[in-house]
């Protein structure tokens, strides 16, 4: 296949007013970027509502957008909205995100929105409603969480809507049928504007690059519909949890905390919930990176309250089982396997039998023996995705500042660059040089920012997910120079 290149930029990072990037005319905008420098990929993080810490990985559904992406502006100039420019001041850091501020502003216009407009778009509602059989149960989930003041849904009060009776249901619709409406709306406005903008990117020949996370919320509407599909207890307690054991970056290991798969019961029904699952991502995206793929060869299972992650231990998961139906139901399916982590010989084997492309990291390249080192630059393979770094990683400058003296030498010798302010563009030219099929860089790394910058730090909750660009770096001349690069290294 022919070699390209992308950007990772999630969309909350995007520029513009409200507080956050959304689905507007920056992320036109964007998309004029990608298609001026040469680039042919976009990818983003998961897009669904984001979770505890801010974190799009532990979002309250599988298939629902984010409202907070929603553009305002965009609504306005439809007739759908009114409202004044002030009242989209968020205040805050210019180039950071406050995610309290935005969701007070977005939401009070959002629900202005619906007032004003949900009857001027029933038509179209009443036709997204029956295409997006999921929105019904999405919404009234996130109304209860409302009426019963953001509790886990295992913990509401009363039993019998935790347990999904068919009579809690329709007293529950009925009771919060308003706000059930708004959130049905919420995600009508969504699908609208993301489908519109990956039509844009469709027509400039670019792809959307989407993440999706191998497993769900524990306070989400998938585990509360689709009890049966995770390893619960009859009081819908999680028996056990996913995470990673300890390693070299962490002595405790990483507690997830997520609710892991019946893959029995998943097994016996045909593995229909995942294929729903992997079909609406190929509605989002051209492109879907499996999170955390190992988990289908093998997952680390830790006992539900544990402190840390010490006490874990490896469970088989079905592997090709899985697979064989998947790919006969979904054949031309485009899926990336995140094969990070603890890769043994049975994740190898699955991988290749998938066939996937797997990823490669360059800032994971350095440490150690080059030929022990599957991210070396000389170990790369043509079928794989290639990075200068992921969200969990720090910047290129942040690690070459951080990184040991051996790890900076070795980077240096390899990459044959002196001063640490000229590493990300050698890191760069490394990865569009590599036989990697696909080359994703990160917006940070292009504009060679510093761990400030930096997306997410795995095992912490405050500041992560907040990085915004500014509209000044989407320029003319930075395109050009990206451009000249997918030229000399044959990827446009």
């Amino acid at each position: 296949m022919t070699k390209r290149s992308g950007i990772l930029l999630h969309i909350s990072s995007l520029p513009g007013p409200g507080g956050i990037g959304t689905l507007g005319k920056e992320a036109y905008a964007f998309a004029d970027f990608l298609h001026a420098a040469g680039m042919h990929v976009w990818q983003v993080l998961p897009i669904g509502p984001t979770g505890y810490g801010e974190s799009p990985y532990q979002s309250s559904s599988m298939y629902a957008g984010n409202p907070l992406f929603i553009s305002l502006p965009s609504l306005r100039e439809e007739g759908l909205l009114s409202y004044s420019d002030d009242e989209l001041e968020t205040g805050g850091i210019p180039g950071k995100i406050d995610f309290q501020k935005v969701r007070e502003v977005h939401d009070h216009l959002l629900r202005r929105a619906y007032q004003e407009s949900a009857d001027k778009v029933s038509a179209d509602l009443a036709m997204f409603c029956s295409r997006m059989p999921w929105v019904h149960d999405f919404a009234l989930f996130t109304a209860l969480k409302s009426h019963f003041q953001g509790k886990i849904w295992s913990s509401w009060p009363d039993a019998d809507i935790r347990m999904r009776k068919p009579a809690a249901i329709q007293k529950y619709q009925d009771l919060l049928k308003k706000e059930i409406g708004y959130h049905i709306f919420c995600q009508f406005l969504f699908d609208k504007q993301w489908h519109a903008l990956k039509t844009y990117c469709n027509q400039l020949n670019i792809e959307l690059f989407g993440d999706m996370p191998i497993y769900v919320a524990q306070d989400s509407a998938d585990t509360w519909v689709s009890p049966k599909v995770f390893q619960l207890d009859r009081n819908r307690i999680p028996k056990r949890v996913a995470g990673v054991p300890p390693d070299y970056f962490s002595e405790d290991g990483q507690l997830w905390g997520n609710p892991l798969y019946n893959w029995n019961y998943l097994r016996f029904t045909g593995y229909r919930w995942w294929i729903n699952r992997m079909s609406h991502m190929l509605h989002l995206f051209d492109i879907v990176r499996v999170d955390h793929f190992i988990g289908f060869a093998n997952y680390y299972s830790i006992p539900y309250g544990a402190k840390n992650a010490r006490n874990g231990k490896w469970v088989n998961a079905p592997g090709h089982s899985f697979f064989r139906k998947l790919k006969k139901a979904l054949p031309h399916a485009h899926i990336i396997a995140e094969d990070l982590g603890s890769v043994n010989d049975r994740v190898r084997k699955l991988i290749n039998y998938t066939g996937f492309p797997g990823m490669y990291v360059l800032v994971f390249g350095f440490g150690g023996k080059p030929e022990e080192n599957h991210h070396y630059p000389s170990n790369w393979t043509e079928n794989s995705v290639g990075y200068t770094g992921t969200h969990d990683n720090d910047t290129v400058l942040g690690y070459l500042l951080r990184a040991s003296t051996e790890e900076v030498q070795c980077a240096r010798e390899t990459l044959h660059f002196d001063n640490l302010q000229d590493g990300p563009e050698a890191f760069i030219r490394s990865v569009l040089a590599s036989p990697s099929q696909t080359a994703i860089l990160s917006m940070q790394d292009i504009l060679h920012l510093d761990n400030d910058a930096r997306m997410n730090m795995p095992g912490t909750v405050g500041g992560n997910w907040t990085y915004r660009m500014l509209e000044s770096d989407m320029n003319s001349s930075l395109a050009a120079h990206l451009k000249q690069l997918n030229t000399e290294y044959r990827r446009l």
